[in-house]
């Protein structure tokens, strides 16, 4: 009640904020994304992410800007892969 009075009860979040990602996810999502540049170095497009299971950490690289996922898969972007490793 106290925030309908302070003009606060339709409050939501950003939208530019990243959904929180368990950190292990993400270390797995860098080690397909920097594996995959290994082995494919001619690639020349600029990947937007990976596509990861959470049960099994299997993944793929993903070049689109908005992939269709499974629902046990997350999608971890690359900046967020990129700033996890440093």
């Amino acid at each position: 009640m106290y925030a309908t009075q302070q003009g606060q009860a339709n409050y939501s979040a950003p939208q530019n904020h990243m959904p929180l990602v368990d950190p292990t996810v993400i270390k797995a999502a860098g080690h397909i994304y920097y594996t995959y540049c290994e082995v494919h170095p001619e690639i020349i497009g600029q990947p937007s992410g990976v596509a990861i299971s959470r049960l099994t950490y299997r993944g793929k690289v993903i070049f689109t800007q908005n992939p269709v996922l499974l629902p046990q898969e997350c999608f971890v972007p690359l900046n967020q892969i990129e700033s996890y490793m440093y």
